[in-house]
């Protein structure tokens, strides 16, 4: 399946861009508290600030306040289209009234590779001003903080070919499209690829960007790809009673990221990355990471980063309030059902946080377990680039090294002593690490500038500081290792 072949996107896109319905546009118009109260649900605060009946407004009031508009101010806003976006479902007229009937959204994509402008597509999003939540099995998740978690997590080389597994609306093959010559999208809901397919064509990508309607990989079952980039239908449940085909995958557990784990490096040319936002189980008297361990092949570096750990009632609560079950006759009845199933599979805990997987030519992968719910720096993907430089890197004592730019020391002890009681190296930028070091560590970090080897640092400082020069060595190559790993140092 292909992009629409009509120009309906286009004419659509020309008539946003006139009306200056465009992410800036729209948070001139609402301002910073109408904005605010937009993003927790409530329309009121926007609705006052949208009365003036410019284009921006009208359509801001039509499709983000979800209030429908007099006619005549609707076909000022989008002249010549109301009749053929009302066959294709995006609005509906009644006399004098026109009303959304999906959600067309100004999207601000900023990522790695910059800030650009596009207009996204989806369901209408449920729950305004307390109104009911509860939305159909087949429906289309717009913009939400997984979506873009996902695309500050992707990294944004210029590849050949990536693949959006799961594509919703369509967010992350929109992305993907602006470095890759060829992106294919795939989902088991028509609605959603029906939906990427005109996103595509609405932000001028329609020609790189192919939709196929299968599970997981079925759609790409032969197929080999540069990056894959998915937010699955992650959430843990008993996989029991109506499904939501955006959030639940139909399997138990957290089999569905144990899958795609499992299976994505078959689907990964030679280098290729497959990025997965994810939750997993934390069984009771198991490490995580113990856990995910045996999902990744032997042929694949991984960075799994553990970002939050989330209580089952907590979990639960969380899930049922998005399916709109708060307050539901069964409500209790479903959370009691969950509980039990979480204490009979022996979940202590639920986490959630990112699966990085890099296919090797060659040779066993790198394992990094990291559990990170610290702050980090957004987008993250270059530091997951640099984590993979470093994972290549073959420090040994003839080694050149830069310390990077943003690590500063920081130093911990009484005031006026000589020599501090600590010392911290700390990144002010990615992952922003801090590990404690003693003198000789500290010192050796601040002499790495590309011009000696580490041999020669090293053999310099044991000199300085009267220390063995052989047990310097075998004592500070490998902290210089852990350096380089954990991104403090970099080769020259």
């Amino acid at each position: 399946m292909t992009a629409s072949p009509d120009d309906l996107p286009l004419q659509l896109r020309v008539a946003l861009v006139a009306a200056g319905f465009t992410y800036d546009g729209v948070a001139e118009v609402l301002g910073a508290q109408a904005h605010d109260a937009l993003a927790r649900n409530e329309t009121t605060p926007g609705l006052r600030r949208t009365r003036g009946g410019s284009a921006v407004e009208t359509l801001a009031r039509m499709f983000l306040l979800q209030t429908p508009v007099e006619l005549a101010a609707a076909e000022r806003a989008l002249p010549g289209l109301l009749d053929r976006m009302a066959a294709r479902g995006l609005v509906e007229q009644s006399v004098g009234e026109v009303a959304a009937r999906l959600d067309v959204r100004p999207y601000a994509a900023g990522d790695e590779a910059g800030e650009h402008a596009l207009w996204v597509v989806s369901d209408l999003t449920p729950g305004l001003d307390g109104g009911p939540q509860r939305v159909g099995s087949d429906h289309v998740l717009g913009i939400s903080p997984a979506s873009t978690s996902l695309a500050q997590l992707t990294i944004r080389e210029t590849v050949g070919r990536s693949l959006d597994l799961g594509s919703g609306c369509g967010v992350q093959a929109l992305h993907l499209a602006r470095h890759s010559a060829e992106v294919v999208a795939t989902d088991v809901n028509r609605r959603a690829l029906w939906m990427t397919a005109f996103n595509a064509a609405l932000n001028e990508v329609g020609d790189s960007v192919d939709v196929r309607e299968g599970s997981f990989f079925e759609p790409v079952a032969d197929e080999k790809f540069d990056l894959i980039a998915t937010n699955p239908p992650f959430v843990i449940s008993p996989a029991t009673g109506a499904r939501l085909v955006y959030r639940d995958s139909g399997l138990p557990g957290d089999r569905v990221v144990e899958h795609i784990v499992r299976a994505a490096p078959a689907h990964l040319s030679e280098g290729g990355w497959c990025q997965i936002l994810a939750n997993w189980v934390i069984a009771r008297d198991r490490p995580w990471a113990d856990r995910l361990a045996p999902w990744v092949a032997d042929g694949c570096d991984a960075l799994v980063v553990q970002r939050e750990v989330v209580d089952p009632p907590t979990y639960v609560e969380l899930w049922l309030k998005d399916a709109g079950q708060h307050g539901a006759p069964d409500y209790v009845a479903r959370y009691d059902t969950w509980l039990s199933w979480f204490e009979e599979q022996g979940i202590e805990a639920v986490g959630f946080g990112w699966v990085n997987l890099r296919k090797r030519a060659e040779g066993a992968g790198t394992r990094d377990f990291l559990d990170w719910p610290y702050d980090v720096e957004q987008p993250i993907a270059p530091a997951i680039h640099e984590w993979g430089v470093a994972v290549d890197a073959r420090v040994d004592l003839g080694s050149r090294l830069v310390a990077r730019p943003d690590v500063q020391q920081e130093t911990l002890g009484p005031v006026g002593v000589e020599d501090p009681a600590v010392v911290v190296l700390r990144q002010q930028r990615g992952f922003r690490r801090a590990r404690q070091a003693d003198t000789v560590e500290a010192a050796l970090v601040g002499a790495c500038d590309g011009e000696l080897t580490v041999g020669q640092i090293i053999d310099a400082l044991a000199e300085i500081l009267d220390l063995d020069a052989d047990a310097s060595r075998a004592t500070y190559l490998p902290a210089v290792r852990e350096l380089v790993a954990e991104g403090f140092l970099a080769p020259a």
